[in-house]
């Protein structure tokens, strides 16, 4: 039997980055703002602490953590999402620093943060205990690292389900609603933590209709964005499964949408 072909994750990390670009991710991500500032209340930040958010995306651990005098150095590999952070930090009068960088290889000395936080964005690195031993490194002893990460069962774990249905992801890569499970935590984060502690939380999203939440997602996030740009005429049938989902989940009716979004509020304490 021949054995399986390597995964080649510098490439996987390539795609997904142009993915991330694709679109505007800081339309959808203002929405989960509620997100980063009780991730910021669970790590118990404090005033003049060092914090580093990772995978930050347009920044909304970022600002939670600023707005409770931390210094805060702010990163993410797609510099255009750095600059949606940027702007609202400069309307908001906050002083953070932004620095691109890759959250498998994060350019920091060990140690260096009392905090390290990461809303929904580190779980989509290729390489998962990579980028827990790089957030484990730069997090000092006794620091926690705080992650909001969303579960497989959850609204968007289903929905990455459905798009991996249309487009399969390559055969290797380890699925990002893993970091949504315990077992897959402790696994990560073993030797390095002293305590984990996960809290399952909800975040609801709200939009007008099922077409609306579709047509949002397509223009602006850059998964969804992606696949029906790659899936061309066949996009149709992504369209319908991911009505589907949303109708089933929908708990508003025929009046609007909403829909429940399971994910893990996670505290890491640094051994």
């Amino acid at each position: 039997m021949n054995a399986p072909t390597p995964v080649d994750l510098n490439a996987v990390k390539a795609r997904q980055q142009t993915a991330w670009a694709s679109g505007d991710y800081a339309v959808v991500g203002t929405t989960l703002q509620l997100v980063g500032e009780s991730l910021a209340e669970a790590c118990d930040l404090c005033w003049d602490e060092r914090v580093l958010d990772v995978a930050a995306g347009n920044g909304n651990a970022t600002l939670a953590a600023a707005r409770r005098g931390c210094r805060v150095t702010s990163t993410d590999y797609v510099p255009a999402l750095l600059e949606r952070g940027a702007e609202r930090a400069r309307a908001d009068r906050l002083e953070v620093a932004f620095q691109t960088a890759d959250a498998e290889a994060l350019p920091f000395a060990d140690a260096s943060f009392d905090a390290v936080l990461s809303t929904f964005g580190v779980m989509f690195t290729p390489d998962h205990g990579k980028a827990a031993a790089e957030m484990a490194r730069v997090c000092r002893p006794g620091g926690r690292i705080g992650l909001a990460n969303w579960t497989p069962e959850g609204f968007i774990g289903q929905l990455f389900k459905t798009l991996g249905r249309h487009l399969p992801p390559p055969a290797g890569v380890q699925p990002p609603a893993l970091w949504g499970t315990e077992a897959h935590l402790e696994k990560l984060f073993a030797g390095t933590a002293a305590a984990i502690q996960v809290n399952r939380r909800i975040f609801t999203f709200r939009y007008r209709s099922a077409a609306h939440f579709i047509e949002v997602f397509r223009t602006w996030y850059g998964p969804v964005h992606k696949a029906f740009a790659a899936l061309g005429d066949k996009a149709g049938a992504l369209e319908a499964d991911l009505t589907a989902l949303l109708e089933r989940l929908n708990v508003a009716g025929p009046r609007s949408l909403v829909v429940p979004g399971e994910y893990l509020e996670i505290v890491v304490r640094r051994a």
